[in-house]
């Protein structure tokens, strides 16, 4: 069974009815910045936000903290939950930022299936994706920082995974923008390609 049929054949049946809310997913591997890009987004623009990191089951979490990367398996039931939870706000005519890695073309177009509307492959979707594009290094660099002070269950030792796992592909109108300089220069700058 492929992923994306699995993926389909575990959604709630829904009636379908017009989404007037929008979403930005703030994508990337870890140690991107997603996080600080995300908040500060979201309160510029009174959005809700969401953190992907909060919908990990507790095993998943228990996974990568012991460096075991995630199987597909894993991370069916955190994307629907993450789908399942944009399409509330979006029904509710809500802006949200969710902060998500959406590594893979399949991850994201389950994302923008919180259209209840969407036709898989069209990429037409109030959900959009802006990549934070950093150098391996600088990540390195983070997540090692990150690693010192406890402060997530991610380990740098999973990068490699991460990085090898990001596909990018132009027709799906993913925004890439450089996420080395400074957070509010990162920040003008997505709400200026979005013209948000």
């Amino acid at each position: 069974m492929s992923f994306r049929i699995h993926l389909i054949q575990s959604m709630d049946p829904i009636d379908l009815f017009v989404v007037a809310g929008s979403a930005i997913v703030i994508a990337g591997v870890s140690g991107s910045g997603k996080t600080t890009i995300g908040q500060m987004l979201a309160t510029e623009l009174n959005y809700s936000y969401l953190d992907a990191d909060d919908f990990h089951s507790q095993s998943n979490k228990d996974k990568m903290h012991s460096g075991i990367p995630l199987s597909e398996e894993d991370r069916i039931p955190w994307l629907n939950s993450l789908r399942n939870v944009l399409r509330e706000h979006l029904t509710n005519k809500k802006g949200v930022i969710l902060s998500c890695s959406a590594l893979k073309k399949q991850y994201r177009e389950v994302l923008r299936s919180a259209d209840p509307n969407y036709r898989w492959g069209s990429y037409d979707s109030p959900v959009s994706f802006v990549l934070l594009d950093v150098p391996a290094q600088v990540l390195m660099d983070r997540l090692n920082e990150r690693a010192a002070k406890g402060s997530h269950f991610m380990p740098a030792s999973l990068l490699q995974s991460q990085l090898d796992l990001l596909e990018i592909d132009e027709p799906q109108g993913i925004l890439q923008i450089d996420a080395t300089s400074n957070p509010k220069t990162i920040v003008n700058t997505i709400k200026g390609k979005l013209q948000i």
